[in-house]
Parts: structure tokens; sequence; C-alpha cells
């Protein structure tokens, strides 16, 4: 008989502590003693991690009402700039968002060392922020300007809204030119010097759940040292990328929106980042369980790192030009030995997101399931999979005809 197990049936059994959680790397070794089966019949959750720089992130601030009141349109914190066209005093700021007085790259490579992500940061971690506000006044809402310290506890509301995180798989980093160049996937060295990766493989969420059987709008999950949910799938969400015979994708692929909030985070999980030459960005650990309705659920959660590819790109033409494709596909047991070929030249790997992390986050997140204090959520909508037909569109520059005027 097959096994068949719903969230009602695995939920109750967290409730009661009697529920079998494991790891993503932790079910690898059940699955090769046991079989698939078996284990299948015994395990009920797998939990997952993933522990790197996801830039696509930010977070929408209620920073309340002063007196008199006032209507912010410009918003600053701690030199940053805030989205502030929203409403009164509801504000977005967004990790890669540096202050106007940052020269960015005008000293190139310029460092970057203070922007939106280390903004959320300080906040998580209790921090006192610095908030300049400008407005050009309203009968109902006179003032306009506001210069304050704020905490995140002196807010009405904060929530961590990421349109894009959790990448499926994703392009290994390599710079075929002969100068460093200096990019998202940190400093590469000339002439194939180094080779950079950002997935944690075989405990990464969506490498584990390739087809989105358990992942999908609802979907309870850990997201800064807290709770959070799938509130839809990510933007450049890609789902049709060429797949492997287990369903895994070959490329960058699926890609989540997660919230949750701010006010339960931990500053261990959420951490700004500085990119010498190119920006900041914003360090998240996330967490998704894997409940084991069936066999073939286990199939996919118990996958390995020699059984993940993903494809070599240079980033000194291929990717910025759109040249070259490909330069070949390596698997994330290589990835993590330390060193692959390309081209005929062994090249020393390194990774952005941290595995040892992504463990903890795995583990973290097992033990608030055996402990009954996270119970699983079943999605309430799915995320576009591989038969959706939806692909990365590239933008289409259309050209703008200039019509010159002449006076009479």
């Amino acid at each position: 008989m097959k096994v068949s197990k719903t969230y009602e049936e695995i939920n109750e059994k967290i409730s009661k502590g009697d529920a079998v959680v494991v790891t993503a790397e932790e079910v690898i070794t059940l699955v090769e003693e046991k079989g698939l089966e078996q284990t299948a019949r015994e395990v009920d959750v797998v939990t997952t991690g993933t522990f790197g720089p996801m830039c696509s992130s930010g977070v929408f601030l209620n920073v309340g009402h002063s007196t008199p009141r006032m209507r912010m349109s410009k918003v600053y914190l701690n030199g940053v700039n805030a989205y502030a066209g929203i409403a009164a005093v509801d504000v977005y700021l967004g990790a890669t968002e540096i202050p106007e007085a940052d020269p960015a790259n005008q000293h190139y490579p310029g460092e970057f060392n203070y922007g939106g992500a280390h903004v959320i940061e300080d906040l998580v971690a209790g921090k006192e922020v610095r908030m300049e506000a400008y407005s050009y006044g309203t009968d109902c809402y006179p003032r306009k300007k506001l210069e304050t310290l704020i905490k995140l506890e002196d807010m009405n509301e904060a929530f961590m809204f990421n349109p894009r995180n959790a990448y499926q798989n994703y392009n290994v980093g390599v710079n075929l030119s002969d100068r460093p160049i200096y990019t998202y996937m940190g400093i590469l060295k000339p002439n194939l010097g180094n080779a950079n990766y950002s997935t944690s493989g075989q405990l990464s969420p969506l490498l584990n759940d390739p087809l989105y059987k358990a992942t999908g709008i609802g979907t309870r999950i850990f997201l800064g040292g807290g709770t959070g949910y799938v509130s839809w799938y990510g933007t450049q969400h890609n789902p049709c990328a060429n797949r492997t015979d287990k369903e895994v994708p070959r490329a960058p692929s699926a890609t989540l929106s997660l919230t949750g909030d701010l006010k339960g985070m931990d500053p261990k999980w959420v951490r700004g980042v500085s990119y010498l030459g190119y920006g900041v960005s914003l360090m998240i650990g996330v967490g998704v369980p894997i409940p084991i309705l069936n066999e073939e659920m286990l199939r996919s959660a118990a996958i390995k790192d020699e059984e993940i590819y993903t494809q070599i790109i240079d980033y000194s033409e291929g990717f910025p030009f759109g040249k070259g494709g490909s330069l070949g596909e390596v698997d994330y047991a290589q990835l993590k030995s330390g060193k692959i070929i390309i081209q005929d030249k062994e090249v020393p790997t390194a990774p952005l997101s941290s595995y040892p992390k992504a463990k903890e986050i795995a583990k973290i997140l097992k033990s608030w399931i055996q402990k009954g204090e996270f119970l699983l959520t079943e999605p309430v909508a799915s995320i576009p999979s591989v038969d959706s037909g939806k692909k990365m569109k590239p933008l289409k520059i259309r050209c703008i005809e200039e019509k010159e005027e002449f006076d009479g």
C-alpha cells in the first residue's frame, strides 16, 4: 500500500509531540538505510534551510503620527531613503538602497559601507535609528519637517516584505576577463581565478520541493529567525527552466515572495552586507518545512548535492551583455569540494551563502515542530509550476522618436 498522509494528520501528531521530524540532510541517510517507502511511513516532516544574500528584500514600516500630524513625502532612516509614496506615515525601506551622500562607484570600486539592509539589521537589533521626514504640508497634515530617533518597538507595524527570495538554484559566477570584476556574486578574479556560488544545495528549500507540491501561497516558514509566510510567487519566477530526470532545475528557476513580522525576528538571521564595487544586500535566514504526504515528496526531499546541477556563467561579458551562454555544468558536490574544472583549468570555489547556517536553520525549525510550537499550513493556492508556461521575459526596449519643434 502506498504512503498517503494529510496536513491534518501530521499537525495532529505535531500537537501531541509524536511527529517524526528530520532535516533535509538527515533524511538522505535514512532513505539510504531504510528505503523510500519505509522512510516515508516513518518521517512526517523534512526541514530545509538557507542563509544567503537576497537583494530583493525590504520592510514596510508604519512609524506613527506626530503632533501636529504630517503626510511624509520624503523619509530618511540613518540617511537612507525610504520610499514614502504610500500614505501619511507608511514607508517602504529597500535592502539595497544607499544614502544619497554615498559616493557609490564614483571612486571605483566603492565600499558601500551602509545601506537599507544595515538599517533593517539595526532595527531588528533594537537600535535607535535617526529619522528625518519632509512634507509639502496640507490642511489635514500641516507639519512640514520632523527629526527624531525611532526604534522598532516604537512603530505601530513593521513587517518584512520581500519580492524575490529563496531562488531555486543559481549560477556559478566566474570571470574570463583579464581584470578583477566586482559583482553581486562577489569579487571575481581575472582569468578564471575563482568561482562563486550562492545556494545551499541539498538543504535549499525549493531544491527539496522542485515542483512546489508543499510550497505555495500561505505556506508557513522560518523567516529571519521568526515566523513568516509565502505571500506570492517571487519576481523573475521561471519554473520552465531545463530540469534533470528528478525534476530539479539546472539553472535559476522559481522564486518566492515572503513576508513576516519584523518585530519577531532575530538580528542573527537578518544581516546587512556590503559588496565592494557593487552595493548593499541583505543576508536572510529562510527555512521551509516539507510535509511527507507520500513517497514522491520524500523522493524530492532526499535529493543529494551530486544530483543538483547548475550553470557556470561568465560575469565579465556573458552575464552583463547576454553573450556566450553557459561555460559548462557542475553539481553541488563538486562545488562544495572547493574546486572545479573549467576550460581545463582547476578553479577554486567559494559559497556566498552559508551551509553551516543553513544546517542550523533546518535544525531550529525541526526543534520548533518537535516542541509543537510550529504547525504546518496547507497552501491556499499553488505557485506557477512547470506546466504553467510562465517564463521570465526580457525587457523590450522600444525606440522613442524625438521630434524637433521649431518656432514660427
